[in-house]
Order: structure tokens, then C-alpha cells, then sequence
């Protein structure tokens, strides 16, 4: 249908001339548009039907992301990582996004998002490499289909509509679900992956983890629009908005999300409402741009509470539950301070390695120099092997 057949396009009114047919909508925005309020089950009627299976895996689930944060935070207070941006206080939006995934599907985080990477599946050893400093990655996306941690904001949106357009021009069937911030919503690159999804129908999930700051920048500095899933109407799909702490709620839009697109329906935009209960990252002083009582108003509403309270009142939390929880989230936690705690053996010829496929000219140049340099480093100073060139890096080509 061209713009100038659309419903309507003949249609003759009185008075002035009205704008040429092209203006009219390609299709009803209104079952676009998000609900007022950020849909919720936990604490309400609808939470009855829940499956008890699920709720306790997202229990389970949620306090070993919990002990992750904290072990990774005390990680970089030891010098163990450079950075961590935790994601405390949004572990129900990275445990959602995770489950609601089937095997051949792929996760696209952001660099927040290591949590959702651990409970995809990925160790969390090398899900922390980059945020380390040792690998660009740390892991190959192949192996439980995540794409790289995506440092840069929201340069990993089109890429998840490039890899789902691709799988459905082949006929796979593969979901892509991105994840992204409120502050990556301000940048070209959401707009360009948005418009390229919904051009194309491309079975992909935007999930937007709204919680409230870009760094320092608050929402409202960012953006007028009644709610960022509001922006989905603009680009010709869904919009949907929910609670960010509510885990249960946020798998079931996710998982109906996920299910729209492997249907063909196209994709579909989520705005998760959360807060990031610790600072953007350890180099961040948040007591600059928020105050306490926010703080403390937002625990309140954590995702952890929320759903005990419906595990108690369903009588489905006990000791042993709890406590195996706790035992798993501490193993966990022990398991990555002993690992994080070992120097892994680094060799500087690996930067070669997963650039292109076949070395260019230039990369075999640059290669043949750091060889040259380790070799003279190694020479001039043989009693450290710190930075020096092994017989395996000088066989490499």
C-alpha cells in the first residue's frame, strides 16, 4: 500500500483543503500505545494464576543476582576489576529478560547487564573480562548467544535488529531481545534500530530498564514523552509498560513479547520502570544528584521483597527454599572471588586473534611488530617473562 491509498485517501470534506492524503496513518496507533500505569501482578488478584514453579526459580534466580552484585561491587574495591556498574535493585528486569529466552534465541546487553548475561548462562568469570580489562569480550557469544557486553550506549540495538532480520530472511527461528537504559533511548542509534525494526518486522525485543537517571542526567531532562514505551507509536509498534521490580510481571510481557515476534508479529518496545539502587558505577558519587529518602523509598520496592511477600503469603517460602537460595548465591560468590583472585596468563599476540577472519596486511604488519617488541623486551630484560614473547606467540603468523 502506497501512502497515497490509504484508508481514507478519497475522502471529500467541506472547508479549507486539508493536508494531501500522504498524512494519514498506516495503521491504528491506539493498540500501539502502553497502558497508564506500568502493569503489575505481584500484590494483586492476577498473581493468584502465577505458577509456583516459576516464582521460585525467579526467587532462586533473583538472590544469586543479588550476591553476584554485591561480590562483583567488593571486587572492584579490592582492585580486582576496573569498573562495575552494578545492577542492584534491577535484578528482576535482568532475570526476565533471561528466562523468558528459548535456547536458539540471543540476548544483546548492555554494559549493565552482566547479571542477565550469568543467568543465561554464561560464566560469570568471563562475563566480568571486559569490565576487567583483560578481553574485549571474555567469551564466545556463539556458546550461549549473547552478544558482547556493549559499552557504547545503544550500539547494540542494530545490531539485534540486523542478527533478527537476518535469522528470518534464512527462516531460523530466532528471537532477538536488547537491552538497553533510559539514557541509551536519547541516542540516534535506538531511534535507527526502532525504525529498521518496524520497516521491516524484524523479531526483535527492546526491553528499556528505565531507572530514572543517565549517570546524573534524570528522565526528565531527557525526554517530554508521557513514558519512553510511549515512543514505540512512533515507529509502528507496541508499547508496553510495567513495573521493572515486579519479576513475574516483567516475564510475562517479555514472554508475550518474545512470542509476538516468533509469530511474525514484528517487534515490540517494553519500558521496565526500576531504579538503580547503587551508584552508576564505583566512580560515581550519586549523593550529588539524588538524595536518600529516594533511595530508601525505592528499597521499599525491592524486587527480592516483593516477591517474598507473595511466596509467604502463598506459603510457598520456607526455610528450605530460602536457604538453598542463599547456599547457591554463596557458592556463586565464592567461586568468583577465588577465580577473580588468579592473574590469568595474558598473551599480548591474542589482540590479533578475533579481529577479522582472514588478517588484513595491515594487521599482519602491526603483528610482526609486537612480536619484534616482546622479542627485544625479552632480551633486554631476561629475568622477568612478564610481557615477553612465548614460543606458541612467536609461531603465530
Amino acid at each position: 500500500m502506497t501512502v497515497l491509498e490509504q484508508p481514507g485517501s478519497s475522502r471529500h470534506t467541506s472547508g479549507p483543503a486539508g493536508p494531501p492524503p500522504a498524512w494519514r496513518p498506516r495503521v491504528d496507533p491506539a493498540p500501539l500505545l502502553p497502558d497508564a500505569e506500568p502493569y503489575r501482578l505481584l500484590g494483586t488478584d492476577a498473581a493468584r494464576r502465577l505458577d509456583a514453579g516459576l516464582l521460585k526459580r525467579l526467587y532462586t534466580e533473583l538472590v544469586r543476582g543479588r550476591r553476584y552484585n554485591a561480590q562483583a561491587t567488593a571486587l572492584t574495591r579490592q582492585g580486582r576489576l576496573a569498573v562495575y556498574p552494578s545492577s542492584t535493585g534491577q535484578e528482576a528486569c535482568q532475570v526476565a529478560a533471561a528466562l523468558a529466552l528459548e535456547e536458539q534465541d540471543w540476548l544483546f546487553p548492555s554494559y549493565r547487564d552482566t547479571l542477565a548475561a550469568v543467568a543465561r548462562g554464561l560464566d560469570p568469570v568471563q562475563a566480568l573480562t571486559l569490565l576487567r580489562g583483560d578481553w574485549h569480550t571474555g567469551y564466545d557469544p556463539r556458546e550461549h548467544r549473547v552478544a558482547p557486553l556493549c559499552t557504547p550506549l545503544a550500539t547494540q540495538l542494530p545490531h539485534a535488529v540486523g542478527l533478527a532480520h537476518a535469522a528470518r530472511l534464512k527462516g531460523d527461528d530466532v528471537v532477538a531481545l536488547a537491552l538497553v537504559g533510559d539514557g541509551g533511548t536519547s541516542e540516534g542509534d535506538f531511534h535507527e534500530a526502532l525504525n529498521f525494526a518496524a520497516v521491516w518486522q524484524a523479531p526483535v525485543v527492546f526491553l528499556v530498564q528505565n531507572n530514572g537517571f543517565a549517570i546524573s542526567v534524570p528522565l526528565a531532562k531527557q525526554t517530554a514523552a508521557p513514558s519512553l514505551a510511549h515512543k514505540a507509536v512512533g515507529y509502528g509498534m507496541p508499547g508496553r509498560l510495567v513495573d521493572g521490580n515486579d519479576a513475574p510481571a516483567v516475564h510475562e510481557v517479555l514472554t508475550d513479547a518474545v512470542r509476538r515476534a516468533r509469530e511474525g508479529g514484528g517487534p515490540t518496545l517494553v519500558e521496565a520502570v526500576t531504579y538503580r539502587v547503587e551508584a552508576h558505577t564505583n566512580a560515581d558519587d550519586a549523593t550529588r544528584y539524588r538524595t536518600d529518602a529516594e533511595v530508601e523509598a525505592w528499597r521499599a520496592h525491592d524486587p527480592i521483597a516483593l516477591l517474598e511477600r507473595e511466596l509467604t503469603a502463598r506459603g510457598l517460602l520456607d526455610e528450605e527454599l530460602a536457604g538453598a537460595a542463599r547456599e547457591e548465591a554463596e557458592r556463586l560468590a565464592a567461586d568468583l572471588r577465588e577465580r577473580m583472585h588468579t592473574d590469568p596468563p595474558l598473551d599480548p599476540m591474542a589482540l590479533f586473534d578475533h579481529v577479522f577472519a582472514e588478517q588484513s596486511d595491515q594487521l599482519r604488519a602491526q603483528a610482526a611488530q609486537l612480536r619484534a617488541e616482546l622479542a627485544a623486551e625479552a632480551e633486554a630484560h631476561p629475568e622477568t617473562t612478564t610481557g615477553t614473547a612465548t614460543p606458541a606467540q612467536e609461531a603465530r603468523p
